[in-house]
């Protein structure tokens, strides 16, 4: 069948540049689900995106549908005519269904059957219908209408291109009636460009100073902005999202070197990168040592024969926000970090939990608390707990919301403060996110870790649980945030007690009744999800959480433990063997026996497994108590053959009440030894 290649593109005023590549990606596949619908095969397709238009390349799109049977079948025979062979309103409601007579209906069947041969439609009609439900399934927020027209979409509509091999499409979509003529760049070629053929298509453009293809765009612009670096002895900031975002901005990108006073410099440099990057969509160069560079690279749509004029231009713009930073910076250093807890003793955290400063009292101790249990300074974490929220009162975090924390570190280190201290008021709110920076010092993970448990603590304990989707306090984060300190870091701390403290410095605030185990089965819950992305299984979690360790990092412990285990060729053996263990002693009379008493043995494989688990209980005890789960695991793997001949040889609901009990006996022994680890029974 023969083919032709397709070329669609809607031209437009200004297209949201954050939203550009997604438009882009979703028009192509709209346009594909719709060609696989219609049953119409191609080749090669490819998406175009740039600030005034999208467009999408169909290589040999065949020009017709392929000719189909359809069969329908209708009612049974019996059910389609009466005893004297009159049609029923089955029969009848079939044949309307089909579209003819009943006399064309087969009936030689047990069932009425309908066949018809639909012939293929031409691609040409069908496209219009195509690219018009793509273009309306665009994920596209809030559109827009312009002048007395109803159409909508996210930009005002302002040229169409449909072209079919040679062929114009002839149809109308948002207003447009199709053609062959795009537009040019806006002021390099602000004129009609004739596309002579879909596949000339990004050639044509380029021309008329339009590179079409949003990947090329941006790999251009990353190429230049690497190599003007190189050329200012720095390295470019680049993060792909601003990256994305400047590469949607310009038709024809040209990048430049421009600078700023080096005076600016002594404002903290985060404060100078967010404000260039985020308003003005500059990248921002470092030096060798990580440090800002008075340079920066802003990405022009127009190739200038005066460069130095946009230079001059954005060097002028830049300069009132780089003075607003420096303003606010100095007048923040007027005062003690400590004196702006006053401001935040007037600010809400929550109505019933009190004010940021009584979070930062609670803090503060709860800081104190926890820097003790994990090697840190109790005196140096209390302090940055009490600092930990001052920054939100100042000027700069004021107008720069991103700086909260990393201003607090700047000023700290102006009033003299400890490197630890400083840094905390920043680590305290990490992670920032999945995978993201942990604190580096332990007086940071002391006020990350009480932030985040006074902020469970307290929501919970007014009973804001958060509910599907819904979780405004981040208190799933804060709980991950809790788990990945204490595991990636090595640090034992104690939930149970540091959650009892938490609930301690609420007085009669909130409700304690109950609090401590749902906030600590909060956190814990979240470790499962954390072990299936590793791809621990889910019984591996649930054998260890029987066990109840109060130590996040005990828990991990015991759960790469007991991963290693299930991989040993004793493993499925002994956890059925623990099931039918766990199974018997459920049932047990009364309280089983602590003590065994090896006279009431009257089986060789009861004298056996006795000493086994002697010789186990003198090994495996001291590995447990130092946490060296793997290692108990494994001498523990050694009971299989002793464990498996016990079964094999001995009834354990003896008719003797005192063999009964003492085989009860050696069993919860042989369990308790298990137990020590993770209930391994959960794994059979």
């Amino acid at each position: 069948m023969s083919a032709r290649d397709f070329l669609v593109e809607l031209g437009t005023e200004e297209l949201p540049p954050k939203a550009l590549n997604t438009l882009g990606e979703a028009f192509l596949a709209g346009i594909e689900k719709g060609l696989k619908s219609a049953g119409l095969n191609y080749g090669h397709v490819r998406y175009y995106a740039a600030p005034r238009r999208l467009a999408v390349l169909i290589e040999q799109l065949e020009e017709q549908q392929a000719d189909r049977t359809q069969n329908l079948d209708g009612p049974p025979v019996q059910a389609a005519f009466d005893k004297d062979g009159n049609p029923t309103q089955a029969a009848l409601g079939f044949a309307k269904k089909c579209g003819v007579e009943l006399s064309q209906i087969d009936q030689s069947g047990p069932k009425l059957k309908f066949s018809q041969s639909i012939p293929g439609q031409a691609a040409a009609g069908l496209l219009p219908a195509i690219v018009e439900t793509s273009l309306n399934e665009l994920p596209i927020p809030k559109r827009m209408r312009w002048g007395a027209r109803k159409t909508e979409f996210v930009r005002p509509s302002q040229w169409l291109v449909m072209l079919f091999g040679d062929e114009v499409i002839d149809c109308e979509i948002l207003a447009q009636q199709a053609g062959r003529v795009s537009r040019g760049h806006r002021f390099h070629a602000n004129h009609e460009v004739r596309i002579s053929a879909p596949a000339n298509y990004a050639e044509d453009l380029r021309s008329a100073y339009v590179i079409a293809d949003f990947a090329e765009r941006r790999a251009q612009i990353a190429a230049r902005v690497d190599q003007l670096a190189a050329e200012q002895q720095g390295t470019a900031i680049v993060p792909p999202a601003l990256l994305d975002e400047v590469s949607a901005l310009v038709e024809w990108p040209v990048p430049l070197v421009c600078s700023f006073e080096e005076h600016f410099l002594e404002v903290p440099q985060e404060a100078l990168i967010t404000t260039m990057q985020d308003n003005q969509k500059y990248f921002c160069l470092l030096d060798a040592n990580g440090k800002l560079l008075p340079r920066f690279i802003t990405v022009a749509n127009v190739e200038s024969k005066d460069p130095a004029q946009i230079i001059s231009g954005n060097e002028k713009v830049v300069r009132p926000r780089l003075t607003d930073a420096e303003f606010f910076f100095k007048q923040d250093k007027k005062q003690k970090l400590e004196s702006f807890n006053q401001r935040l003793a007037n600010v809400v955290f929550q109505a019933q939990l009190g004010s940021v400063y009584d979070k930062a009292q609670r803090v503060s101790a709860l800081a104190g608390f926890i820097a003790q249990r994990i090697g840190g300074d109790a005196t140096r974490a209390a302090r940055a707990g009490i600092l930990c929220k001052c920054d939100l009162a100042s000027e700069m975090v004021g107008e720069f919301p991103e700086m909260q924390g990393i201003a607090g570190y700047y000023y700290a280190k102006h009033d003299g403060e400890a490197e630890d201290v400083a840094l905390a008021l920043n680590e305290q709110y990490m992670p920032r996110g999945a995978g993201a920076e942990l604190p580096s010092t332990l007086t940071g993970a002391a006020v990350a870790l009480a932030d985040k448990l006074d902020t469970l603590v307290g929501i919970f304990g007014i009973g804001m649980l958060p509910t599907g989707s819904k979780d405004p306090y981040a208190l799933r984060r804060a709980a991950l945030g809790v788990l990945r300190i204490l595991i990636e870091k090595q640090l034992d701390l104690d939930l149970v007690e540091a959650v009892g403290f938490a609930i301690g410095q609420f007085g009669d605030k909130i409700k304690a009744d109950g609090l401590a185990p749902q906030v600590q089965d909060f956190i814990f819950d979240r470790l499962r999800a954390r072990y299936e992305d590793e791809g621990v299984e889910v019984a591996v979690y649930q054998a260890v959480r029987a066990v109840s360790p109060t130590s996040p990092l005990d828990f991990d412990q015991r759960v790469q433990a007991v991963q290693a285990f299930r991989a040993l060729p004793q493993a499925a053996a002994l956890a059925a063997a623990n099931k039918r263990v766990s199974n018997l002693l459920s049932k047990a009379e009364g309280q089983v026996a602590t003590s065994v008493e090896a006279h009431h043995f009257d089986n060789p494989s009861e004298f056996a497994l006795n000493a086994a688990i002697q010789q186990a209980e003198h090994a495996v005890q001291p590995l447990a108590a130092a946490r060296q789960y793997n290692l108990a695991l494994s001498q523990l793997a050694n009971l299989r053959e002793p464990v498996d001949a016990f079964f094999e040889a001995v009834l354990v609901n003896a008719e003797d009440p005192a063999v009964r009990a003492n085989r009860y006996a050696l069993l919860a022994k042989l369990r308790g030894l298990f137990l020590g680890v993770a209930d391994i029974s959960v794994l059979g």
